[in-house]
């Protein structure tokens, strides 16, 4: 085994050390937890990890047993898939531990079935989910991107009227062209949002409008304070969910995050 070893009950202990479990603890980085859009090694979801030559095993718990069994499919689908895009890895076999539904997720993701094969009786299907979810991470960081923008004296109907190509990522900026003009802003926001609203499948192509209503329609100058004040209960919403997540999870595990 590569950097993991066992308690005296037989269970698995997180590995901290060894090239093998930083790269596969980076890409679980890169799978966030679907409501709240953000990592679930931030989250502290995952319990322990361990490799055997190219063959890996995470497990990992969510802050409650009665989670969205569509958010725990997907956590744990996307965290196999971004393991098995190392180059060494073999395989990954994911545990969802202390859910209501462990069993039929862990069984159903590492068997490579489908969510609808999984859950026949389920209403809708993880695509849907996704979609949703993803559409709700563009409208809150919508908000905070066009105050940003507001912030650099960018007036609303300069605003309304970027595309995609109007916006240059660089170092730590933000270039905007504003009529042969270029605003310089933090890059963060904006780069936050353009990710979350290519994802959502609104904003893809060069000359798409960069900035929409929740419904995905262009904005009018005059409505942009109303599109603002719902951005911001989208975001306050999340934000929110996230606080009940992290009280949960620190009732669940204690202060320190799960214990190993």
């Amino acid at each position: 085994m590569s950097g993991s070893s066992a308690d005296p009950t037989g269970e698995l202990t997180e590995p901290t050390d060894g090239p093998g479990v930083a790269a596969v603890r980076g890409r679980l980085d890169r799978v966030e937890d679907p409501e709240l859009a953000r990592s679930i090694v931030e989250l502290d979801y995952v319990d322990a990890i361990e490799i055997d030559d190219g063959r890996v095993l995470v497990q990992f718990t969510l802050p409650t047993a009665w989670c969205s069994p569509a958010f725990a499919w997907m956590m744990a689908v996307d965290a196999r898939d971004e393991i098995e895009s190392l180059g060494w890895v073999t395989t990954a076999r994911i545990e969802l531990c202390d859910h209501m539904h462990d069993e039929e997720i862990t069984t159903g993701v590492n068997a490579r079935d489908t969510f609808g094969e999984t859950f026949p009786d389920a209403d809708g299907g993880v695509a849907e989910v996704r979609a949703s979810i993803a559409d709700k991470a563009r409208v809150s960081r919508q908000r905070e991107a066009i105050a940003t923008l507001l912030d650099a004296s960018v007036d609303p109907t300069q605003i309304v009227a970027l595309d995609r190509d109007d916006v240059t990522l660089a170092g730590e900026d933000a270039h905007v062209e504003l009529d042969g003009l270029s605003v310089v802003v933090d890059r963060e926001p904006i780069e936050a949002y353009v990710e979350r609203a290519s994802a959502s499948g609104h904003v893809t192509a060069a000359g798409d409008t960069l900035f929409l209503t929740p419904e995905g329609d262009p904005i009018a100058a005059d409505r942009l304070d109303r599109v603002q004040k719902r951005s911001r209960l989208a975001d306050v919403n999340m934000s929110g969910q996230g606080a009940v997540c992290d009280a949960l999870h620190r009732a669940r595990h204690g202060a320190d995050g799960a214990s190993s």
